[in-house]
């Protein structure tokens, strides 16, 4: 039974670049932010979903889907240097002091990542809980984003930035296998929060599919997503 006090923060600010406005333009008939709000308030474990956000609009919409928005997030942590840790504290110090709650847990849930699942969210808390690490991230395989497929040029000529790729090897067989981060779940602890730590050093990697782990950075990413939708309506 899982008695911790669970804080669930969802990031949106209004100044996206690569996909303008993303954050609530229709993907699938419904706004990016929806699908990450859905799956939050169906978690078993989040016992407050907020978004944070300075832009009125997303606030309004993400109301409307179910989010909780307590506060417009300060301009200066929705520009385009803010960092993730700066937005996570700043949410976790303003909901303590307005609910008198100490959330010991902060879920922090990206909108990039619309294909992710409750059961994602769920599996992860439920490893932070059971093995205490500082955070536990969602990671994907990265076959062809592999560290051993990135180059540098150096005096006009192609070499290796890690180490030299191995000829006639398929990408699936390069070692050591590498993950990547995909934005969909990150399960954080307070004190580290606190302290300034989004990580901290003790890591726990949430192991998800290539069909669950698109994250949104353009356009081409956005064509991918609808992609993967249409799939798995056909399913």
């Amino acid at each position: 039974m899982i008695k911790e006090n669970i804080l669930g923060i969802i990031p949106a600010r209004g100044g996206s670049k690569g996909v303008p406005r993303k954050n609530i333009k229709l993907l699938g008939g419904k706004p990016l932010i929806a699908y990450t709000i859905e799956n939050g308030l169906q978690s078993k474990y989040i016992d407050k979903l907020i978004v944070s956000t300075d832009d009125e609009e997303i606030a309004d919409i993400s109301t409307k889907h179910g989010a909780l928005v307590p506060f417009l997030r300060p301009k200066e942590l929705a520009n385009d240097t803010a960092k993730a840790i700066g937005v996570v504290k700043h949410a976790l110090i303003t909901m303590e002091e307005k609910d008198g709650v100490e959330y010991s847990i902060v879920v922090y849930l990206e909108p990039p990542a619309p294909l992710k699942l409750t059961e994602d969210i769920d599996t992860a808390i439920e490893m932070f809980i059971e093995k205490k690490p500082d955070s536990v991230v969602s990671v994907n395989e990265a076959n062809q984003f592999h560290p051993i497929l990135m180059k540098q040029i150096v005096n006009g000529k192609l070499e290796p930035i890690w180490k030299p790729e191995p000829e006639g090897v398929p990408r699936q067989q390069y070692e050591p296998k590498a993950y990547m981060r995909n934005g969909a779940v990150y399960v954080l602890k307070r004190s580290n929060i606190l302290d300034g730590k989004f990580y901290g050093s003790n890591i726990l990697p949430y192991i998800m599919p290539l069909e669950r782990s698109i994250c949104i950075d353009d356009m081409n990413d956005w064509y991918v997503a609808e992609a993967w939708m249409r799939n798995k309506e056909r399913i």
